[in-house]
């Protein structure tokens, strides 16, 4: 038994999930050639030093304006800090994740769709945002993820369902980056 077991903690792991995904495949040729794959979480952080971050959805205006751009731009100095990837989630579907990077000019943040809410649910941050007509979305969040094991999140203050406010503090990437290099 590890040290860690005869301690009382466990580390917090991922949720094991299946992610739908599109993928570029030049063998199918014409204006879309991308086919379907399916990606396990495994697969996807197994082996790696990851920032997710979760959001509530794509070309939401804080979502658009702030979060994903500003993880764009310090994306070098993440991986300055020992950061593999950075990956950006919410429970959009692939089709609408590719959009929104594609806009937005995205060419170092991976997008995680998470179109059923699978992985936001397993991480304890799927919210029900019905009073803005979005149904059942992620809270806003960043975790530091090792080899599936949870380090650190950083979650935003309030969550509960239908919050009033969307606030945006502790998980935006100076605030994560700071951390990571203190």
């Amino acid at each position: 038994m590890s040290q860690l077991a005869l301690a009382g903690w466990w580390p917090d792991y991922v949720p094991d999930v299946v992610f739908h995904m599109r993928e570029r495949d030049e063998s199918i040729g014409g204006d879309n050639p991308f086919r379907w794959v399916r990606k396990t979480t495994t697969e996807l952080f197994g082996g790696k030093r990851v920032i997710v971050f979760g959001l509530p959805g794509a070309f939401t205006p804080t979502c658009t304006n702030e979060q994903l751009p500003n993880f764009e731009r310090l994306y070098d100095e993440f991986v300055q800090a020992g950061v593999d990837e950075i990956w950006c989630t919410s429970v959009n579907d692939a089709f609408s994740m590719y959009q929104w990077a594609c806009q937005l000019g995205i060419k170092n943040v991976k997008m995680l769709p998470d179109g059923n809410g699978d992985f936001a649910e397993g991480m304890g941050m799927l919210v029900d945002k019905s009073n803005l007509g979005f149904g059942k979305r992620s809270w806003r969040y960043a975790s530091l993820i090792d080899n599936l094991v949870i380090e650190e999140s950083w979650v935003e203050a309030g969550m509960r369902d239908n919050c009033p406010s969307d606030p945006y503090e502790v998980s935006n990437p100076e605030n994560v980056l700071q951390s990571l290099s203190s």
